[in-house]
C-alpha cells in the first residue's frame, strides 16, 4: 500500500482546511492529502477562513504563519476564543524554525508545529496522529477531582460546573496527568505517552501546553492546586486538600 493511502476509511470525508499563499506549497499539500483519502479546502489567505469554518466545521486546520491579511498566530488566537470552533486540532507550517516561533505557535493555541520542507509522509502521519486524538476515547466516564470534572467520552473539561474550552491535546494531556495523580512525569515521559512521537514538540513545549492549561482550570494558575511543577524533574497532578 501506497504510505500516504488511507489504511482504513476512517480518515475519509474528513475536510481539511489549508491555509497557505505560496501556490506551489499549496498545490503539493492538497495533491498529497486527497491521495491519503482527506477533503480539502484551500485558502491563499486568512480572511476568509474563521466564516468557512463556522459554515463547514473542518476536521483540522494545516497554518502557515506568514499570510496576506492577517498573520497565521493572530487567526489561531481568533479560532480558539470561538466556542464553536475552539476544539478544531490546528497545524502550523512553516519555514520559520527558531524555537521562540515554535513556542509562540502553542502559546496561541497550535496542535503541532512542522517546519518547511517537509516529506508528504510526515505530513500525513503528523496528521493522522492528531486526528487519532479526537477518536480515542473510552466509553462513558467521567473522572471527577475536587471541583474539576473530565468527561471521557464527550472530552469535556468543567470547573465548579462551568465548561472550559480546551484543545484536544490540552484534554489529552489532562486526563492523562489526572488519571495518574500523584505521580510525578518527566516531560519526556509526557511526550511518549500523550503526544506518542515527539518531532514535532519538544520537551520544554510541554512547559506551554501546561500554562495553557493552568490559566483555564486553576483558580490562581500562578499557585496552582492540581497541575504542581516539580522542578528538575516534570509534573504531577495532585487533588487540591
Amino acid at each position: 500500500m501506497n504510505p500516504l493511502q488511507s489504511p482504513d476509511n476512517s480518515t475519509y470525508h474528513k475536510l481539511i482546511f489549508v491555509v497557505e499563499d505560496d501556490l506551489d506549497v499549496s498545490r503539493l499539500v492538497e495533491h498529497n492529502l486527497r491521495v491519503a483519502g482527506y477533503e480539502v479546502a484551500t485558502f491563499f489567505s486568512g480572511t476568509t477562513v474563521l466564516s468557512a469554518a463556522l459554515a463547514t466545521q473542518p476536521a483540522l486546520i494545516l497554518l502557515d504563519i506568514m499570510l496576506p491579511g492577517i498573520n497565521g498566530f493572530d487567526l489561531c488566537r481568533e479560532i480558539r476564543h470561538n466556542e464553536q470552533l475552539a476544539r478544531i486540532p490546528i497545524i502550523f507550517f512553516s519555514a520559520r524554525t527558531q524555537e521562540p516561533d515554535r513556542v509562540r505557535a502553542f502559546e496561541v493555541g497550535g496542535d503541532g508545529y512542522i517546519t518547511k520542507p517537509f516529506s508528504p509522509r510526515e505530513l500525513i502521519v503528523r496528521i493522522r496522529n492528531v486526528l487519532r486524538g479526537r477518536l480515542d476515547v473510552f466509553a462513558h466516564e467521567v473522572i471527577q477531582v475536587g471541583d474539576l470534572e473530565i468527561d471521557v467520552s464527550s472530552m469535556t473539561v468543567r470547573v465548579e460546573g462551568r465548561t472550559v474550552l480546551t484543545t484536544v491535546l490540552e484534554f489529552r494531556l489532562l486526563e492523562y496527568l489526572a488519571r495518574h495523580r500523584g505521580r510525578v512525569f518527566t516531560r519526556d515521559q509526557i511526550l511518549a505517552a500523550v503526544w506518542k512521537e515527539s518531532s514535532f514538540v519538544t520537551p520544554r513545549s510541554i512547559d506551554v501546553f501546561i500554562r495553557r492549561l493552568r490559566e483555564k482550570i486553576e483558580k490562581d494558575a500562578r499557585h496552582p492546586s492540581y497541575l504542581k511543577t516539580m522542578r528538575g524533574v516534570g509534573y504531577r497532578f495532585e487533588a487540591p486538600r
